[in-house]
């Protein structure tokens, strides 16, 4: 399943537009808060494909019959530009358990790159909703690559991976490398072009960098 929120009019579209918006974004407390927002949006999305059960709620003046998620899910971010979409999505998930997913770029003098697993850390995955989260999707390498090490901490019921933007050439490759059942693909916004180097066209830029600041020079 794919969901593409910017599709249907909302608030969502309000917080995407201005992470986008090459003035705004410079104040970078505002860009994280609306990157938490979206996360926040698309995990009010997400609870409505989970399982539910009947639970018994003791009120001042009775019982009340409440439909509640079965089971909280795990969320999983990618450094460090998923971290305000994890919040969020915390935000409406209070019981979550969650981990994290350490990746970086080599490249070589001609612009080419390979992505690298640094390191994973969270708990057992199996038969839990999963919720994977980033910031951008461009080419897919980096999404694959995560996913592949999920599959490392065991066999999830169903993985929701945010991306606030992707590409449509990262939605084809992943297409390609994610298995056609068990993954629901959830963007923000799904933009025309890739360019040479990976860059998402219009995108927003380089989401890490807006949130927390230029990484030093390697």
């Amino acid at each position: 399943m794919i969901t593409v929120m910017n599709k249907s009019n909302s608030l969502f579209n309000t917080y995407l537009s201005e992470t986008r918006n090459e003035h705004i974004q410079k104040d970078s407390f505002r860009f994280r808060r609306n990157m938490e927002r979206m996360g926040s949006i698309i995990a009010y999305e997400i609870s409505k494909q989970m399982e539910f059960g009947v639970h018994e709620i003791p009120t001042p003046f009775g019982i009340a019959e409440e439909h509640i998620i079965a089971q909280a899910p795990v969320i999983i971010s990618v450094l460090r530009a998923g971290v305000p979409v994890h919040q969020g999505v915390l935000n409406f998930f209070d019981s979550a358990s969650g981990g994290f997913i350490s990746m970086y770029r080599s490249h070589d003098k001609d612009g080419n790159f390979e992505v690298s697993l640094e390191y994973i850390s969270c708990p057992s995955i199996n038969d839990k909703e999963v919720i994977l989260c980033d910031a951008m999707i461009a080419s897919g390498a980096s999404m694959s690559l995560a996913y592949q090490s999920l599959l490392t901490k065991g066999a999830p019921k169903h993985v929701h991976i945010i991306a606030l933007i992707a590409s449509k050439e990262g939605l084809e490759n992943l297409r390609k490398k994610l298995p056609l059942k068990g993954v629901s693909l959830w963007f923000g916004a799904l933009d025309d072009e890739l360019t040479a180097k990976s860059y998402i066209v219009p995108g927003l830029g380089d989401a890490g960098d807006l949130a927390f600041g230029a990484k030093d020079a390697e």
